[in-house]
């Protein structure tokens, strides 16, 4: 998954960014609140973990904003010190999922992220079947139907029509598409990324009379759109 980290002290989003990067995930790391939601209305994230006590802007504003712009449904998680009882109440009135107390503890961090994750993901963590029209993604075989028929599709392509479907009217960069499709794989060619979009777009027939569009966005990515009601 794609986390953001905000905090003040670069040694602590480096901490949490090791962290994190060696459980599978990959990390975005800011210094201010202004650079954070700036690249949040350029890109897609999947969590946000941020020290309450950032200088340029408050906890609650910030968490405000940020949720405005993160992907449906991603967890907040907030960081203070143990004499800030009055940020974790602050925190959580504000809607945050969960804290933490620094000096932080790398396998509590890992836990509580996790756990987090699951929970605001879970057809990425073993549920079976998911439903988008007369779209049907068995996830734990890796099948796709359409109409009740079984579409050939290989691995990739299934899970890059699912990570569309999941994101449906919300564009995609390429960057976002790479790490969460090609994963580890470093050097993804760009008409590798197209090749498969197109595969995808023909066998899925996302097409206007099957109420789905999956359409370029120049210089930028992908966004499949769904048409009609």
């Amino acid at each position: 998954m794609r986390i953001v980290v905000l905090d003040n002290d670069r040694s602590q989003t480096e901490l949490i960014s090791q962290v994190l990067t060696s459980a599978g995930h990959v990390c975005h790391a800011f210094q201010t609140g202004k650079e954070l939601l700036g690249q949040l209305r350029k890109d897609s994230y999947d969590m946000l973990i941020f020290d309450w006590q950032v200088a340029d802007m408050g906890g609650a504003e910030l968490m405000r904003k940020a949720r405005e712009k993160l992907n449906d449904g991603a967890p907040v998680m907030f960081l203070t010190t143990s004499s800030g009882e009055d940020d974790i109440v602050s925190g959580l009135d504000a809607g945050a999922d969960d804290y933490m107390i620094k000096p932080l503890r790398r396998s509590e961090m890992v836990a509580r992220v996790q756990a987090l994750l699951r929970r605001a993901f879970p057809a990425q963590n073993g549920a079976e079947q998911l439903t988008f029209g007369q779209y049907v993604f068995e996830t734990r075989p890796g099948r796709l139907l359409m109409d009740g028929h079984v579409l050939d599709v290989t691995h990739k392509e299934f899970y890059l029509a699912l990570l569309f479907f999941r994101n449906i009217g919300r564009p995609l960069s390429r960057a976002y598409i790479h790490e969460a499709v090609w994963i580890r794989e470093t050097e993804v060619p760009s008409r590798t990324m197209d090749t498969h979009v197109s595969r995808v777009r023909n066998k899925l027939q996302l097409k206007p009379e099957n109420g789905f569009r999956l359409v370029p966005v120049y210089s930028y990515g992908y966004r499949l759109e769904k048409l009609g009601n």
